[in-house]
């Protein structure tokens, strides 16, 4: 079965297991002729001309081809998306109800029973990005840690950008709009941003339209402090670093994104409220591993263990230790959190964490992700 996550295409083929070897002639480097050979080898018969048509009709029809089609797709998406006032909520009615009386009922819900915030304002937390229903006891616990004096703060919600590009991190001026209403931009600030971080930042980032890290966040938020909470969504992409070896900020623009936000960071105080949408390992065969996952048995309970000691060093703000830790082959435990936990911790150096909830959750019978509610406060 193809999907596309860019939602590109709204298609959903399904392939016959007998032709998905067939995928492999579309990689740019192998001719029809080579697709024909196979086909013929594979069925026996010479006459495999209708059967090749259909599939690289199917494929490019579907906008599943790296093709003049494709590209037209691909270029309207970006179009619209510019274009439009509002990001809209792409992922209520899967992630989460997309009724607001329901989604309110299915959020007090998760939220009941949390342990009332501590004394001292936070000035961050970090929460799963994982699917709600998922991850409910770290989403309770770090959403618990705020108090109702923090509804008039500006949100930084620093998201993980699954499709975005390494190096860089993505930006938009538009509200987002959910079943609960619409958020307020800090368009002054994100206007900023841009022109301090140059081609460090990919303004009105199209990544944003599909991206959930963030706007399961918004969700949480708005449930506690009201629709029009005032929102700067920063996606983080991957850093090479953990392929090249070094600290993400060797490279230049990375560096870039550290001094703008820590400037953000210095200027607004307290105003701000960093809200971190990470997951952390992902195990099992969904991500690639030959292991057969099983959340809190067997290989789970050494990713814990390993999990915990990066943690420890978010905790202490110790954004080297845990750099470290985390290009250590290079980062085999496939922390999606990394790079927004990172940049956190080199924009706001006297951040001081507390674990308050650790979850590893069975995304399937064989998957595991880990993830876990923290509080931050700033150190005097």
């Amino acid at each position: 079965m193809i999907r596309d996550p860019f939602h590109y295409s709204e298609a959903v083929l399904i392939i016959p297991p007998a032709l998905i070897p067939c995928l492999e002639f579309f990689d740019g480097r192998r001719s029809e002729l080579d697709l024909r050979e196979f086909l013929v080898r594979l069925t026996g018969d010479l006459e495999v001309g209708e059967l090749e048509r259909h599939l690289a009709e199917s494929l490019s029809g579907a906008g599943f081809l790296e093709d003049e089609k494709f590209a037209a797709r691909r270029e309207e998406a970006h179009r619209r998306f510019a274009e439009a006032p509002v990001r809209e909520a792409i992922h209520a009615g899967g992630g989460y109800p997309a009724d607001a009386g329901v989604l309110g009922e299915t959020l007090r819900g998760y939220l009941s029973g949390g342990a009332p915030a501590a004394d001292g304002r936070v000035m961050a937390i970090a929460a799963p990005h994982v699917s709600p229903f998922g991850g409910v006891e770290a989403y309770r616990a770090a959403y618990s840690a705020l108090s109702r004096e923090d509804a008039g703060r500006i949100f930084v919600v620093l998201g993980t950008s699954h499709y975005g590009a390494p190096d860089r991190i993505g930006l938009t001026r538009k509200p987002f709009r959910t079943p609960f209403g619409q958020t307020q931009p800090e368009t002054a600030i994100v206007e900023r941003l841009a022109r301090e971080l140059g081609d460090s930042a990919e303004m009105e980032d199209y990544c944003h339209a599909v991206e959930h890290s963030i706007e399961f966040q918004v969700i949480f938020l708005q449930h506690l402090f009201g629709p029009s909470i005032r929102v700067i969504p920063v996606l983080c992409g991957a850093f090479s670093s953990v392929y090249r070896g070094g600290f993400p900020e060797d490279a230049e623009a990375v560096k870039r994104i550290f001094g703008a936000l820590g400037e953000l960071a210095a200027r607004e105080g307290e105003r701000l409220l960093w809200v971190l949408g990470v997951d952390m390992a992902h195990i099992g065969r969904r991500y690639g591993d030959a292991v057969q996952a099983r959340a809190g048995r067997g290989e789970m309970e050494r990713v814990e263990q390993r999990d915990r000691d990066r943690i420890a060093r978010i905790e202490a703000g110790d954004a080297r230790g845990f750099w470290e830790r985390v290009r250590e082959n290079q980062d085999d435990l496939k922390w999606c959190g990394s790079a927004p936990i990172y940049t956190f911790l080199k924009a706001a150096p006297g951040a001081r964490g507390t674990l308050l909830r650790y979850q590893q959750w069975n995304i399937d019978e064989h998957s595991v992700v880990s993830f876990a509610g923290m509080s931050f406060s700033q150190t005097k």
